[in-house]
């Protein structure tokens, strides 16, 4: 399993494989299972929202074509996300970021980011793709 971060996500539905290393596009194309978490929905809705990017249809569209067409699932937000999110070292304070690695965590995946702070936690280092 790999799961990928909110931007990996985004790169990959719109076929920007410049923004992150070229192994991993086939890394994550052989993945027995790729998945993201709900909280890469809000991301995204809310950073076209704010002008950051454009979506080029409703967001409820373009989720609809960028999880099940392109084999994505979209993994359940639990308790056990909740709670391993908490529990996660204080390196940052982002409750996107946290859940998000807790999501990795918690799915026994490998996580796909280029954010430079989320090898700072010493539970996901190992489990970051490409490291």
């Amino acid at each position: 399993m790999i799961v990928l971060d909110t931007h990996i996500w985004f790169w990959m539905v719109t076929q920007d494989w410049k923004r992150f290393p070229a192994a991993w596009r086939n890394d994550i194309e052989l993945a027995d299972q790729v998945g993201v978490s709900p909280i890469s929905c809000y991301e995204i809705v809310l950073a076209e929202e704010r002008g950051r990017l454009e979506l080029p249809c409703a967001a409820e569209d373009w989720f609809r074509d960028a999880l099940e067409p392109m084999d994505i699932v979209l993994l359940p937000l639990n308790a056990a996300v909740a709670c391993r999110a908490v529990e996660l070292s204080p390196v940052h304070k982002d409750p996107f970021d946290r859940l998000i690695i807790a999501t990795a965590l918690v799915y026994d995946g490998r996580l796909a980011s280029v954010d430079g702070s989320f090898p700072l936690y010493s539970e996901i280092k190992n489990r970051l793709l490409g490291s």
